[in-house]
């Protein structure tokens, strides 16, 4: 298995204070021979309609030499898990959680925009001394 990222405790925690029940860490997803892991599974019963909705978190603390190249590497990872969860598991979303100042760093830039504008991706913006999501784009 992957190491966690420095994040991982952090938005596993806000995800509870949030209603979410942590179902998988990781999430195990296999595809042909390949084993991949998912940072977090969880699920949150939706009472109006007496279901649960399930999501997958990968986790991204966006935090090396450049954050053009975290944001390649997770982009790249986020297509990969996306792809294989809707052939296993197409109930479950998949977001990409990330600091709130990496979120303001580069989603709040054209460049960030332009995913966003296209849907290419669903973040989780999260607080990380209070533990808090502060954001769910879109919104869940």
């Amino acid at each position: 298995m992957p190491a966690r990222d420095v994040y991982h405790d952090m938005v596993k925690r806000a995800l509870i204070k949030d209603g979410w029940i942590i179902t998988d860490d990781p999430l195990h997803l296999k595809w042909g021979r390949k084993d991949m892991y998912i940072d977090l599974g969880a699920s949150q019963l939706l009472a109006a309609e007496r279901e649960s909705q399930k999501i997958a978190v990968e986790v991204k603390s966006f935090s090396g030499r450049s954050e053009m190249d975290d944001l390649e590497k997770a982009l790249g990872q986020y297509v990969l898990y996306f792809d294989v969860l809707v052939e296993l598991q197409p109930e479950r979303l998949l977001y990409l959680a990330l600091p709130v100042w990496a979120y303001e760093s580069l989603f709040e830039e054209p460049l960030g925009q332009l995913l966003l504008k296209n849907n290419r991706l669903r973040l989780i913006v999260f607080e990380p001394k209070q533990e808090l999501i502060e954001q769910w784009i879109p919104a869940v």
